[in-house]
């Protein structure tokens, strides 16, 4: 299994090549610049700051010095908070988008295979059309319409929890976690009433209830390990998409995580920080792949990498 990680982790070197290049280029040719706001500065400033920030060089020239530094684990200076490195903020907000998205990773694994199992073993009863509906709602409605509507009702109108903001405490990260987990949630339910389902019919269940065992007992220690197997198969892009979710999320509720510094960047064209925000994601999903299919192999004896 370790080869198998390394040989993962080698074939992905390719992969995060063509991310690093394609971001750099669509950066540099999307309109406008760093420095747009700063038209009133003299010829001569602005000439100085290109010239500082290399962008008065050629692309392909821009291009090969970005990826000598980024081979030297340098993600650039920010060319808008130029007080910080793209290292400092991005190891600012990392800490805080991870707390917020292994958070709702959790919450959704733990609820959205309990609601699944639920709704497996009471097949076609009013609990599983419970589950199914609001299942179905969960996916439907995307996070940018759940995040103002829990802000304002928690934190508007009742005044339970903040509406927004971060102070490193448990408040502040409930309704994002929530946010962040419902859709997750909903996938994971339904992935696992057919998975249960179809496990609770397997020639192993039923010759585990012939020899007399409990239905507890079967449905914890036999039939709750086989129909986890596609839940766990989607933790990987689960983890993509909360990632990619907590873009919205972090900016709805004004949280200082990476999302809210890419969505920052973009609008500043502050291209090393967007670069550095793409890289550190892709990094993530891909590391979160590699982990599932880990996963994957402990609890299926028949997977083998080796």
């Amino acid at each position: 299994m370790i080869a198998y990680a390394l040989r993962r982790l080698l074939g992905a070197v390719p992969t995060l090549f063509v991310i690093v290049t394609a971001a750099f280029f669509l950066m540099r040719i999307a309109p406008g610049g760093p420095f747009d706001r700063e038209r009133t500065l003299e010829a001569a400033v602005m000439e100085n700051l290109n010239r500082t920030f290399l962008l008065d060089r050629p692309l392909w020239e821009q291009y090969l010095h970005y990826l000598g530094n980024l081979a030297r684990g340098d993600l650039g200076p920010s060319f808008v908070y130029r007080d910080f490195s793209v290292q400092e903020l991005l190891g600012a907000g990392l800490s805080v988008s991870m707390t917020l998205g292994l958070s709702a990773l959790a919450l959704a694994a733990v609820l959205g295979g309990a609601l699944g199992s639920i709704a497996a073993l009471y097949r076609g009863s009013w609990l599983d059309t419970a589950v199914i509906a609001t299942a179905t709602l969960g996916l439907t409605v995307p996070n940018f319409v759940v995040a103002p509507l829990l802000s304002l009702i928690f934190g508007v109108w009742l005044g339970w929890l903040p509406a927004g903001g971060w102070d490193g405490g448990m408040a502040p990260a409930v309704l994002p976690v929530i946010t962040l987990a419902l859709p997750q949630i909903a996938v994971i339910a339904r992935l696992m009433r057919a998975a249960m389902i179809e496990t609770l019919g397997a020639d192993h269940i039923r010759t585990a209830r012939a020899y007399g065992l409990s239905g507890p007992r079967v449905i914890m220690g036999h039939a709750l390990a086989s129909a986890s197997l596609p839940a766990v198969s989607y933790l990987g892009p689960a983890a993509a998409a909360l990632l990619t979710g907590s873009i919205v999320v972090e900016t709805i509720f004004a949280i200082p995580g990476i999302g809210r510094y890419f969505v920052q960047g973009a609008l500043n064209r502050d291209y090393t920080l967007v670069m550095g925000t793409v890289i550190v994601v892709a990094v993530f999903v891909i590391l979160f792949n590699l982990a599932v299919d880990l996963l994957y192999a402990l609890l299926d004896p028949r997977v083998r990498y080796d």
